[in-house]
């Protein structure tokens, strides 16, 4: 299938591993002008040059900024003005009791989960509605639905995002632009191997194991009983930055395997 993504400009923040990364690759497969993010020069010159081998396209770019300096975001705006597709991806979460959550602490999370958005979304999207064509997305998760309690304000920011997404959506009714948010579950991505290897590791067991407890103890209502890969993520974004979504918008999409245990 032809996505008609060939010449697209895309920006994906957070695009050096993990769902990000595989998001860039599925948009570069479909011949889109992807701009890689990352905080380090190092890291996205090897992305660049992984993804250009892996996929053929060339026409793929990067740009550092740390989402958590607002001055990076500036400078990130300034160097590339316009996208026709711009995907939030980037985030942080760490995992810390309800009381030894700090200030800071939330206000980080606040300023890169969802401030980082709202800053570049505030930038396209009048863009996108003056030529009448365009595309954001949101990464949340399923635990904007099914709000961890080993890391509240993580499922804090990314209910926000829903609610940001389902505003935007709204003005932008008429138009051929359309916001929506994708909401993974459990993903095997960089720091959650890492995570179940330093576990495994911990609590003298296997990295299966740890799998088997985890969706047992923390996801029970997990339909596929796995993490996903983060190219099945991937792909479900790859379609929504496509003119062949066109019908979709406002919406909140899951590729949570299940876990949230909703019917809509």
């Amino acid at each position: 299938m032809d996505l008609q993504l060939k010449g697209k400009s895309a920006l994906v923040t957070g695009s050096t591993a993990g769902i990000g990364k595989a998001i860039a690759k599925g948009l570069a497969q479909e011949g889109a002008h992807v701009i890689i993010n990352g905080r380090k020069p190092k890291d996205i010159a090897e992305v660049i040059k992984d993804l250009k081998k892996e996929t053929g396209n060339e026409e793929i770019t990067g740009i550092v900024a740390d989402f958590a300096k607002k001055e990076h975001i500036d400078h990130l705006l300034e160097e590339i003005p316009d996208v026709d597709i711009l995907v939030n991806n980037v985030g942080i979460f760490n995992q810390v009791d309800f009381e030894n959550i700090t200030d800071d602490e939330w206000f980080e999370m606040f300023e890169v989960n969802v401030m980082s958005g709202v800053r570049l979304a505030r930038h396209y999207f009048p863009k996108m509605l003056k030529k009448n064509e365009g595309r954001i997305i949101f990464i949340s998760s399923e635990s904007a639905l099914n709000i961890p309690t080993e890391m509240v304000h993580y499922g804090f920011s990314k209910t926000a995002q829903l609610a940001i997404s389902r505003g935007l959506a709204r003005l932008s009714k008429g138009t051929n632009v359309t916001v929506n948010s994708v909401l993974p579950g459990p993903t095997m991505s960089r720091a959650n191997a890492n995570d179940l290897e330093e576990t495994a590791k911990e609590q003298d067991t296997s990295v299966e194991k740890v799998v088997e407890t985890f969706f047992e103890e923390r996801r029970p209502t997990s339909l596929i009983q796995r993490f996903a890969e983060t190219e099945e993520v991937a792909n479900m974004v790859v379609y929504v930055a496509s003119p062949l979504s066109a019908a979709t918008n406002g919406a909140a999409l899951r590729v949570d395997g299940g876990v949230a245990n909703y019917i809509v």
